[in-house]
């Protein structure tokens, strides 16, 4: 099931012959030309040429006046400035920016975050989900001290989280925030853990803390919603129940309305979480253009050495830092990738890259959780990326059901979650499977409120069941080998140190 790469990270949404089991439109298989236009956002006069930039420089020192008069000078304007992490964000219309700048003294990189001029233009309308009917939620009904859909989620007993529910259901102290397309915090299973003071609309690069600013609009994509309430949907008797109930939530939104999460908005976001008390981050997407970035390129560099000292810096404070490793079932640990949609808003073209000097980021940046999907039979989805080296852990992502079908009473092999407006349904891939991860990260936040993110982390690993290499793979049945796993049982490029464990996270 390889596919084109999605913006952010989701796998085929794969309807199933159930009423129940609806499926989200968000289909790696369908590229931004193949999918209904939206209209595009307008743009003013003065940003029809302009692109955002990084320039980074020495941290913790604030913009020197030499930087600042260069920037002018090579026709910038600064937007804000990152001081602690020594990153500014600059909008200039000069094709010669970068270049310029990076000659000026005591700039250490720079680069255009995008090739779409401000703002970026829709590459398209992702289609609308289909969702549970109210008519479905209403005939559910609570048992056994179950909210009413959470017999559908098989993802639950798959990591022991409805185990784990019996002791703890986490932390009101502790909050994950979702750096996403936004999360829509009246959502009935939402709003009783949501964090207001933690939550922002980082899509500019600078903080808009308007009061519902991280919402998505109805036009938006529900990726960010969806990952919230699989995290920390309240056990409250109604919907559904997330992998740490007790938990907070908030909303870091640094996705475009067209679906790009650009450099300047996923800085800014590392450094809102960072600077809010943030425990831990859900990052289901990779950042925009370049699906991998390559440091010998000095643009892409730039962008590398900006998020790094933004990730960096929210670990430095206390977060745990979690990303998706990607649904297009690449081995990351190989020589080369081809890389066929970089850059994904402007020309792309078949790239031959190699992974370990190209990076997909954040993922693949240092210090943060790389997370592996696996499907209802505990096997790795067919569509997640994998590579000894590079996965750190494995959790339920979702999967065709014709590959692995869950047990009853569930019916789809996908992964349910909230939707903006009240409603829920299904989706799939390591965006899905990531936010399972942070919840047990957060439950084991609750459990030793005073670790630190490498003892947290240290915990996640070593709680993990160890899961042995599936030899051979052949998802699909077909008698075709379709990944190979290298590694031994308790690490290897699958399930990383095996599969999250939340029952371990409240007991151990």
């Amino acid at each position: 099931m390889t596919a084109p790469h999605p913006r952010y990270r989701r796998a085929l949404a794969i309807p199933v012959g159930t009423a129940l089991a609806t499926a989200l439109a968000f289909l790696p298989n369908v590229s931004a030309s193949a999918a209904p236009q939206a209209a595009p956002q307008a743009a003013s006069a003065a940003d029809a040429t302009s692109l955002s930039y990084v320039v980074n420089v020495r941290p913790g020192h604030g913009v020197p006046r030499h930087v600042t008069k260069a920037i002018a000078e090579a026709g910038g304007t600064i937007v804000t400035s990152y001081d602690r992490i020594g990153v500014i964000v600059v909008h200039s219309a000069n094709p010669d920016f970068a270049k310029t700048v990076r000659a000026v003294r005591g700039v250490d990189s720079a680069g255009n975050t995008r090739n779409a001029p401000l703002p970026a233009q829709s590459t398209g309308d992702l289609g609308a989900p289909k969702v549970l009917s109210a008519a479905e939620v209403a005939a559910a009904e609570a048992a056994d001290g179950k909210d009413p859909l959470e017999p559908l989620q098989w993802d639950l007993p798959a990591i022991k989280a409805d185990k784990a529910h019996e002791k703890t259901l986490g932390s009101s102290k502790v909050t994950v925030a979702v750096i996403d397309t936004g999360v829509d915090d009246t959502h009935p299973d939402i709003a009783p853990n949501f964090d207001r003071a933690a939550s922002v609309n980082c899509v500019t690069g600078k903080p808009d803390t308007a009061d519902g600013a991280w919402r998505p609009s109805a036009a938006e994509s529900p990726h960010g919603t969806h990952v919230a309430g699989e995290i920390a949907a309240a056990k409250n008797g109604v919907g559904m129940t997330g992998v740490a109930p007790g938990v907070k939530v908030a909303g870091i939104k640094v996705s475009t309305t067209a679906g790009y999460f650009y450099t300047e908005a996923v800085v800014c976001g590392f450094v809102w979480a960072a600077e809010h008390g943030v425990d831990v981050t859900n990052n289901s997407y990779y950042t925009d253009p370049w699906y991998f970035n390559c440091k010998n390129d000095p643009d892409q560099k730039a962008l590398v050495d900006a998020v790094t000292r933004a990730s960096r810096y929210a670990e430095k404070k206390g977060a745990v830092n979690v990303a998706a490793a990607g649904n297009e079932s690449y081995d990351l640990a190989a020589d080369e990738i081809t890389d066929p949609v970089s850059p994904n808003d402007g020309t792309p073209s078949d790239r031959v890259v190699d992974p370990s000097e190209c990076l997909d980021i954040p993922t693949q940046l240092p210090g943060v959780v790389t997370v592996a999907s696996t499907g209802a039979k505990g096997l790795k989805s067919s569509f997640s990326n994998y590579g000894l080296g590079v996965i750190d852990i494995a959790a339920p992502g979702g999967d065709s059901t014709s590959y692995q079908t869950p047990a009853p009473p569930a019916t789809s092999g996908l992964i349910l979650g909230t939707l903006p407006g009240g409603k829920w349904g299904y989706m799939a891939g390591t965006s899905m499977a990531t936010p399972h991860v942070a919840g047990v990260a957060a439950l084991i936040k609750s459990t030793h409120p005073h670790a630190s993110p490498a003892l947290v982390k240290g915990l996640l690993y070593a709680e993990a069941d160890r899961t042995a290499c599936t030899d051979p793979y052949d998802i699909d049945g077909d008698g075709k080998v379709d990944a190979v796993c290298e590694g031994p049982r308790n690490y290897n490029g699958f399930y990383g140190w095996g599969t999250a464990d939340a029952l371990d996270a409240v007991t151990r």
